[in-house]
């Protein structure tokens, strides 16, 4: 058996870490999530559920008249004094002491790393994109037995000094039916914005000027306001002729598994997260990328562009299995068999 720890922030997390314990359950291997969220649907194992450790009420403290939550720059985020964080650990502690896991997946959290490893539990982390030199994310890779890398071999949207090993984009629609074609048969063409569940800086305003620029395209929305939630948007992305995303890797992920022409607009995340990942695509000539959203005037040459670009270099980005490489690799480090040859960067 193993753990997966699963950070609450935005759906991406949860949605990697689902498609990988179905894949390591196909292989006979029990994984057992542990997070502060909600449980990921579709999740067939058992789950812990840990106390939050960014509440206002639990607790946190001053010592010598400051409140260090870093630890003197060692740790990200350890508040002196919260409940919420001494009950997380004191959970993931019993837990581990009890079912002995052979490894702990940690996607993301440097102190879920630093606290199971000093345990005694193997560790294996998630890399993420964006500028990770600083000390704490070094130490978390330091003391990892593998740090895998939802993107492919050929690919750098991190700065690091850790050696990753890279599986692929991993997206839960990995392997499905994309239909015969795209548009909606109504003489209109489809634009679909994702906007994104860790949040966003766009507004109804924005997609209003937008739409009004471009007569001839339909825009749909998706995800918070100004969006509406889709539980489902394979057939919407399968569909669009267009896909303007935010540059987080589970949309990415899943544009790509579509292999949907294009046009990412990143947005803030710690680390440059975003910014660093749409770097790359831009590079390699997967997507348009605009590093703020465009005025009203410049759409139709953006959704032009990306027409003319179109989807099928996202196969260099997501082959389809990568859940399936995450699982192997895993399981060669249980000492299941061989793992799978994924290439290190």
């Amino acid at each position: 058996m193993i753990g997966y720890y699963v950070h609450h922030h935005g759906r991406g997390h949860a949605t990697r870490a689902a498609c990988i314990a179905a894949a390591l359950a196909a292989d006979g291997v029990v994984v057992t999530g542990l997070g502060s969220g909600p449980v990921p649907d579709g999740w067939a194992g058992p789950w812990v559920s840990l106390a939050r450790d960014d509440d206002d009420d639990g607790g946190a403290v001053a010592v010598g008249g400051a409140r260090d939550e870093t630890a003197g720059g060692a740790l990200h985020w350890a508040p002196p004094g919260h409940r919420g964080l001494r009950e997380r650990a004191a959970r993931l502690l019993a837990w581990a002491a009890a079912e002995e896991p052979a490894a702990l997946v940690v996607d993301v959290s440097v102190e879920v790393a630093v606290l199971a490893r000093a345990a005694g539990v193997p560790v294996v982390v998630v890399a993420m994109p964006g500028d990770r030199r600083d000390a704490p994310h070094a130490l978390a890779y330091r003391l990892a037995d593998a740090v895998i890398a939802p993107w492919p071999a050929w690919a750098s949207p991190m700065e690091a000094t850790a050696e990753v090993r890279a599986v692929g984009a991993i997206s839960r629609f990995d392997g499905l039916d994309r239909g015969a074609t795209r548009g909606g048969g109504d003489g209109l063409r489809e634009v679909v914005v994702l906007s994104g569940a860790g949040g966003s800086a766009l507004t109804s305003a924005q997609v209003d000027a937008a739409r009004d620029a471009t007569p001839g395209w339909a825009w749909t929305v998706l995800g918070p306001a100004p969006g509406r939630w889709e539980p489902d948007p394979w057939p919407l992305l399968c569909r669009a002729d267009v896909v303007v995303t935010h540059a987080g890797q589970n949309a990415i992920a899943e544009v790509a598994a579509a292999r949907a022409p294009a046009v990412v607009v990143p947005q803030e995340r710690p680390f440059g997260e975003q910014v660093h990942l749409a770097r790359v695509l831009a590079a390699a000539g997967l997507a348009g990328v605009e590093h703020r959203w465009p005025v009203a005037s410049r759409w139709p040459d953006v959704l032009r562009s990306a027409v003319a670009r179109g989807g099928d270099g996202w196969s260099a980005w997501a082959p389809g299995d990568g859940a399936a490489q995450a699982a192997g690799l895993l399981s060669g480090l249980m000492g299941r068999g061989d793992p799978v040859p994924c290439a290190p960067r």
